[in-house]
């Protein structure tokens, strides 16, 4: 099962939009699993996802996630737009996209 982790500050915005990425891919008939975690977390777990999304307002965190990833897996910040609207299904299309 591929695993999605999308990195946020605190998590409460980006719950929500994990929320509805995964209806996004129950409508597609996709097994996903899809969780959001703090930068300070993703040391636990770089080594077993297969894409790193990260939350608009973290994406001056970029470079240190990707130096914790080492280039293993795409990184990638979350749209603006799509975030602010909470579109899941964008969001997961790309991240469907950056695992292709």
């Amino acid at each position: 099962m591929k695993k999605l982790l999308l990195v946020c500050a605190a998590g409460m915005s980006t719950s929500l939009l994990v929320n509805k990425m995964k209806d996004a891919a129950k409508e597609k008939g996709m097994e996903l699993e899809i969780f959001a975690l703090p930068v300070s977390e993703c040391q636990k777990v770089a080594h077993e996802v297969d894409v790193v999304l990260l939350g608009p307002q973290v994406r001056y965190q970029k470079p240190q996630v990707e130096e914790i990833i080492a280039g293993r897996v795409p990184v990638e910040v979350i749209d603006m737009r799509a975030y602010g609207t909470m579109n899941g299904k964008a969001v997961l299309e790309r991240a469907l996209e950056l695992m292709a």
